[in-house]
Parts: C-alpha cells; sequence; structure tokens
C-alpha cells in the first residue's frame, strides 16, 4: 500500500517559498504527500491561496481572515471572500478565530469578524477553520452561539485541552495536529492525538511555522507532514499506513473534496 498524506493547512503562498516553490511542492509530492490545502488569513494571501490552487492540480484553497488581520478589515472584505469562495478549488473560509497571545486586534472586532465569517462559510455551505490561541474559552462560546456546527470545520494546530477536545468533537467538528506533536514536552498535546477517535483526526503542517522534529526551528513545508504523521502512529500504536489513510480520508470528507 502506497503511503498518501494530506496536509490540511499550510502557507505556501508565502515569500519564504518564493526562491523555491515549486521544488517544495515536488519534495512533498515525493513524499507521499498527495493534497495540501492552502490557507488565506487576509485577502492578498486569500487571492494568492486560490491562484496557488488554480496552478496546482493537488492544492485546494481556504479564504478568510485571521484574527490578527481583523481589524484590517473593510467594508468590502467579506464580500472579497464570498466571491472567492465561488472557485470549486475553494473548500473552506478560514482561517478565521481569536487570538489572545498577541492579541495584533481589538478583541472586539476579533469576535466581530469571527462572527461575521462563521455566518458567511454557513450561507456558502463551506466548513470553517479555526485559529485558537490563548482564547479557548471565547472560541467555543462563539461556535455554540453561532451555531458553527452547522457549517462544520476543524480546530487547526490544536492547543486546548482534552475536555475542550471532546466539546468539539460533541460538534462534530475535526481536530487537526500539526508539529508540536513532536515536541519534547508536548504531553498533553500527544494526549489527545492519541485519544481522539480516528475518524475525526486531521493532520498539518501549517508550514512555513512550526517545524516538527527533526526540523525543529527551520522553515517547515508540507513534506515534513509525514513527520507529525509518523509520531501520531506511533502514539496510537498504529501502522503509519492506517494513519496516513484514515487522516487522508478525514480531509477529503470534511472538505468535500472528490477525485
Amino acid at each position: 500500500m502506497i503511503l498518501t498524506f494530506f496536509d490540511s493547512h499550510a502557507h505556501l503562498d508565502d515569500r519564504k517559498f518564493d526562491a523555491d516553490r515549486h521544488e517544495m511542492l515536488m519534495r512533498a509530492e515525493q513524499k507521499g504527500v498527495s493534497n495540501i490545502i492552502n490557507v488565506g488569513y487576509d485577502i492578498p494571501s486569500s487571492r494568492r491561496s486560490a491562484a496557488l490552487a488554480e496552478k496546482y492540480d493537488f492544492i485546494y484553497a481556504a479564504v478568510g481572515i485571521h484574527p490578527h488581520d481583523a481589524s484590517e478589515a473593510g467594508e468590502n472584505s467579506l464580500e472579497e471572500i464570498r466571491c472567492l469562495a465561488a472557485s470549486p478549488k475553494v473548500v473552506a473560509v478560514g482561517e478565521m478565530g481569536l487570538d489572545y497571545y498577541r492579541d495584533l486586534s481589538p478583541r472586539d472586532v476579533q469576535e466581530q469578524v469571527f462572527r461575521q465569517q462563521i455566518r458567511l462559510a454557513a450561507d456558502l455551505r463551506k466548513p470553517i477553520i479555526v485559529h485558537d490561541r490563548e482564547a479557548h474559552g471565547d472560541v467555543m462560546k462563539i461556535l455554540k452561539e453561532e451555531r458553527a456546527s452547522d457549517a462544520g470545520g476543524v480546530l487547526h494546530c490544536f492547543s486546548g485541552s482534552m475536555e475542550m477536545a471532546r466539546e468539539c468533537l460533541k460538534m462534530e467538528f475535526y481536530i487537526s495536529i500539526a508539529g508540536p506533536v513532536t515536541f519534547h514536552n508536548a504531553n498533553k498535546l500527544r494526549q489527545i492525538a492519541a485519544e481522539v477517535p480516528l475518524d475525526r483526526l486531521l493532520i498539518e503542517t501549517d508550514a512555513p511555522y512550526l517545524s516538527p522534529e527533526p526540523h525543529r526551528g527551520k522553515r517547515n513545508e508540507s513534506a515534513y507532514v509525514v513527520f507529525v504523521g509518523e509520531r501520531i502512529a506511533e502514539l496510537r500504536g498504529i501502522p503509519v499506513k492506517e494513519l496516513a489513510a484514515a487522516t487522508t480520508a478525514n480531509t477529503k470528507r470534511l472538505f468535500r473534496i472528490k477525485e
């Protein structure tokens, strides 16, 4: 059985890949990464994400406004997200959410833009990609109040507790695990990676950020999702091919990708 991995969250339009983007994508393909979702975080990156998905058959896009960029969202931003999302290669709205670690946008503005995008995604019938950093309680409150389960989605680069993961699962959300699961001090995340039902689990790189061991501290790239998959398979005591097949199937199911 050929191993096929799906990198469910990356930012490959980032300028850090300008010098070798195509070569980096070919390295991912050689490592068995069959598909990638490239995720926007503001209007320019959402445009680039959609364009990258049009250029490569195996790349899909998400378009949205990150909480860091919420204060820059103008009157027409949501309408542009709506227009970009009309492309068949755009499979989700996001990333969106709350970030109380850096607080680069006022919290009330973060919340407003988060709620607006959840409503837009429900209207478009597309799932959402949720960013949550040190804002667990408010993220869950908003997801419940906005009935985000109607749209469905994923908590990307999950950093909450096992109790929060269970609440997300009750809402039929998926949990995505990134490179930090390979870090030596990630005890809580390793427990979650081992216990989340296999049919609700995704894997990702968040490239160019959060490189897994043994590349920690260097630029991340989609080929490195293999290290995330191998570590989770080890934690769960299952073959890597089973983990790869399950997370690939889960990602396609969530984002309604048919090939």
